[in-house]
């Protein structure tokens, strides 16, 4: 079945958002006397609630988590959100998408405001009639919760998660997807690899953002 409602992800999905996601990371890890230099090592953090990752890569507690995502803030929301830019492709997926009647939507697991924010800075956010987030206490957080999000304020129902693709490029996204009940579709030019796109429940694979638009509109989804 063609898809004409499409959620998309944020970072890794459509716009690059690693230097200045890592940066903040290193940043906020300094203040737990954690000095990482190499960014590269940071790269897992792009995508998944920052908690989760500080949690698992550095051994936080819950509550140290939630108090290292603050910390994030001191540099992500006047420095790091600019150290970003929209992957090549993605400008014309979207103008393609939009142009032949498809509902695109944002869910992401960053703040609302701060996705909003940068959705504006690279004159991306007309393409959307809605962009959900995680709220200001990070409640909402996970990806199956904020999926249930947009579709609540976009008043999509039961019936219409037929029509709805969720497209992301980390397993976040693909399990999200599934629990909230919608297709997945995993994009390659982010921060996922196959394997973990396919063993996460990823219906297809997309290498490019072309690939990706020509698939959604033909309702190629083998």
């Amino acid at each position: 079945m063609r898809k004409d409602i499409i959620f998309f992800d944020l970072d890794g999905t459509l716009t690059d958002s690693m230097p200045g996601i890592t940066k903040g990371v290193q940043y906020a890890l300094r203040r737990y006397g954690i000095m990482e230099e190499d960014l590269n090592k940071l790269k897992p953090f792009v995508g998944p609630p920052l908690h989760e990752s500080f949690m698992e890569y550095y051994g936080f507690s819950l509550e140290q988590g939630m108090e290292a995502i603050v910390v994030f803030r001191e540099y992500y929301n006047v420095t790091g959100w600019k150290e970003n830019a929209p992957y090549p492709g993605v400008r014309d997926l979207l103008e393609c998408l939009q142009a032949a009647g498809l509902g695109l939507c944002v869910a992401t697991s960053k703040p609302e405001r701060t996705a909003k924010r940068v959705l504006e800075h690279f004159g991306l956010l007309p393409y959307f009639t809605f962009v959900g987030g995680a709220d200001d206490d990070s409640t909402r957080v996970k990806k199956d919760d904020v999926i249930r999000y947009v579709m609540e304020e976009c008043k999509y129902t039961e019936a219409d998660k037929e029509r709805i693709l969720m497209v992301g490029d980390r397993h976040h996204d693909m399990e999200g997807a599934k629990k909230a009940g919608i297709s997945a579709a995993g994009v390659l030019y982010g921060y996922g690899s196959l394997k973990e796109l396919l063993t996460s429940g990823a219906d297809w694979v997309a290498e490019t953002p072309k690939e990706l638009g020509e698939r959604i509109l033909a309702g190629d989804f083998r």
